[in-house]
This record gives C-alpha cells, structure tokens and sequence, in this order.
C-alpha cells in the first residue's frame, strides 16, 4: 500500500509538536553528532511518534534502518514521508509474516553499531545467526517482553552484548506503561466497537505496570473491573486498589470484554472460551499475538466473520458469539493511534539517550542487562517539569543536612 507523504508530513509534524523534550535531545544531537558513522536499526511501531525518533537519530549522524514491529500497526503515510527524509524503512501495514521477517533479515544485514528493539526480535535474530559483538556496541529494549527474552540471554549466558532496559527506567514504566497504554487500550477498544463501556464487566489479566494503567481508564469509564493475577502481591494490590480479583476462569463466566496485559501465551485458553458470555470482546494489549489463544477460538467458534474493521466475530455451535478485536495484536495501535504524543516524548527521548549512551560507551560495557544510566533518567525527569507544567519544592538547607545524615547514618 502506498501511503499520502505529505498525509504523512502533517502527522509527523503534529506529534513532534507536542514532544518537545524529543525535540530538544534532536537539537543536541544535531550540534554534537553522536551517531556520526554509526547504523542504527531499529524494529518498532512505524507511527509518526517513531518517526519522530527516527529523525532524532538521523539528525545525530545516524544511518536510520526501521522495520516494523507488528504487522498491523505501521502507518503508511508516515512511512512515505520518512523514506523520503533519508530513513531507510521496511514496514507496510496489514504485511506478512513473510514480509516482516525479512525487514528482520535486512535490518541485520545493515550491519547495525547499535540495534533499538521492541520485543526483541532483531535481538533474538542476531542470536540465532550467533553474530557477535564486533561491530555492535549494543541495544536498547522498551518493552516487558523484549527485557523478559534479554534476560533470559543474560541467565543462560549467551548474552553477546550489553543491551539496555529502557522499559524499567522510572521515566518509562511509570508513565508509558500507566499511562500510555491505559489511555491507548481503551481507544482502540472503543474506536474498534463503538461500544459503551460504562456498566460492563471488565476482566483485565495482569496487573503489572500496564494492567494497572487499564484498570483505572476502564473504570474511569465506568465499568466493573475485576483483575486475574498469578502473582499474589500484585493481586492484594488489585484488590487494595478497589477491584474484585478472581481466577480467570470464574471471571471469563462474567465477563463482557476481557483486555489481557501479561506477556504470557494462553492466557485465555479453551477452558475460559467455553463459558464465555454472548457477545464477549476479547482484546490484547501484550505485544504478541498469544495471550488469547486463536487456534482455540478457530476450533471451539468455527464460523467467523469481519463485522465491522478490526472485529472478527467467532460463532460457537450453541450460538454464543465472541468478537476478538484487532486479530488478538496490540489492540491500542492496530485499532488506534498508540501512545498519546507526551508520554512516548518520555519514552523515546530515553531511547535516544540510551542509544547515544551505548554510541560512546557500548565497547567498554560488558555483555549483560543494564538499566538506563540514572543521570539519563534524571535528566529526562527534569526535562519533562515545564512541559507538564510542573513546578519543585526547594529543599531548605536544613532539610538537606538532615537527609544527608540519615542516608549517612550519622542522624
């Protein structure tokens, strides 16, 4: 599909306009050139925010390459605009697994000094064709997922470069996970359905940093959350936080949409299918396509159709019919725009300035998970007030002395 580039210039030029801390990294950059010389590949959701990255990093002296990270959630008019500022991209929207595959396979080619990844699959790539640190300083990982495969790496010591968790980062998981995806989840739900939410039960699985964030914007809107949980601390916090929490296969019983949000496969499996409500939505906001199960939906709900875009309806043999939005992908980017503008400003300034972190410095780190340096975090921190219209307290001198007594252990 051929997507409208100056379509694609407008969408690029709005988000840039609300993501001035990006922008500020971006006017560094130019000036000091960090990239210069340098391949960045980078595997993510090619929207206008990502551009706006990519751009950043081209402004650094980079040799941007960028692929898609889901085969749903590319814009193509943002990709037309991108191509012709000089970044090399691989990504149309609605491709195949063949097609993204071999974004995968050119990215690598590329012969990238720094990979920027979302889920880990250029990473897993690299791996797999066992290509080494030798030219690669490093990569960066923005996702639960993408830090769950790396440290898996990391404990079977077959890690071949250092790679940096940009996902836990205070600047990034306390508000892209929270908020971003909170916000995002529930519009690609109702732009998906047009549906009210207000008054139905909710059933969100997990409740890690983005179950949370969607649990309040569902009940925000007014539905009758009820959280499933494996891990026994963060379901007391769901419960303290005001939801009911159940097994998943009581609450599938009562529910009338289901948002998994766990980075696990078969989160709803055959045995939640079968006792599923009529008319029961089923959405994900993980990043693969396997917490709700699709080959148990086709064999238990054989009769299926497109209702409405980004709804595929599943028709039971008593009757029962379950819509799963968006084919079970990351519903808040196929069905909607993704992250609002302000919070991936958070989050993509922290992957420019890990990038750059691993630019100067990836040679001298070893092959291990390492969190986004705390000056960077801090940085960002500060960054972010005056945009959000934050003002600090000043901590009098005493308060001070005080502090650094009881960190002393001198109070």
């Amino acid at each position: 599909m051929v997507g409208d580039r100056e379509r694609g210039r407008l969408k690029i030029g709005w988000v840039r306009a609300h993501m001035p801390i990006l922008e500020g990294v971006r006017a560094r950059f130019e000036k000091e050139g960090p990239f210069r010389g340098l391949t960045i590949s980078a595997v993510l959701h090619v929207e206008a925010k990502t551009c706006a990255l990519a751009l950043a990093l081209q402004a650094g002296g980079a040799k941007v390459h960028l692929a898609a990270g889901n085969p749903l959630t590319t814009d193509d008019d943002v990709v037309a605009a991108v191509r012709e500022d000089g970044v090399i991209t691989h990504a149309e929207r609605g491709e195949s697994m063949a097609a993204y595959q071999e974004g995968l396979e050119r990215l690598l080619a590329a012969e990238p000094d720094v990979i920027i990844d979302d889920g880990a699959d250029l990473v897993a790539l690299v791996h797999a064709r066992g290509q080494g640190r030798g030219r690669l300083r490093g990569a960066t990982e923005e996702t639960t997922t993408g830090v769950t495969r790396l440290r898996a790496l990391e404990r079977d010591g077959r890690l071949l470069f250092p790679a940096i968790n940009v996902n836990d980062a205070a600047m990034k998981h306390l508000f892209d996970n929270r908020y971003g995806t909170g916000q995002s989840t529930v519009e690609g739900i109702v732009a998906a359905t047009n549906l009210l939410l207000a008054g139905k039960v909710a059933v969100v699985a997990g409740y890690g940093w983005c179950g949370r964030g969607v649990a309040s914007r569902l009940a925000g809107m007014g539905a009758e959350v009820v959280v499933t949980e494996v891990d026994p601390v963060r379901a007391i916090e769901a419960r303290l936080d005001g939801y009911a929490v159940r097994p998943m296969r009581e609450a599938a019983a009562r529910a009338d949409l289901i948002v998994t949000v766990t980075g696990r496969p078969g989160v709803v499996r055959a045995e939640h299918l079968a006792v599923l409500k009529d008319g029961c939505l089923l959405a994900n906001a993980g990043h693969f396509d396997v917490e709700i199960s699709k080959p148990d939906l086709a064999r238990l709900a054989p009769a299926r159709r497109i209702v409405r875009p980004n709804v595929e309806e599943y028709r039971f043999p008593d009757g029962r019919r379950a819509y799963l939005l968006a084919e079970g992908r990351l519903v808040n980017l196929a069905a909607a725009q993704g992250h609002p503008a302000e919070i991936m400003d958070l989050s993509f300034a922290l992957q420019a300035r890990s990038a750059e972190h691993l630019a100067r410095h990836g040679a001298e780190l070893a092959p291990k998970v390492w969190p986004v340096p705390p000056e960077i975090d801090l940085a960002i921190a500060r960054a972010a007030l005056a945009p959000f219209g934050v003002g600090l307290e000043e901590a009098t001198p005493e308060q001070l002395k005080y502090a650094n007594a009881w960190e002393s252990g001198t109070e």
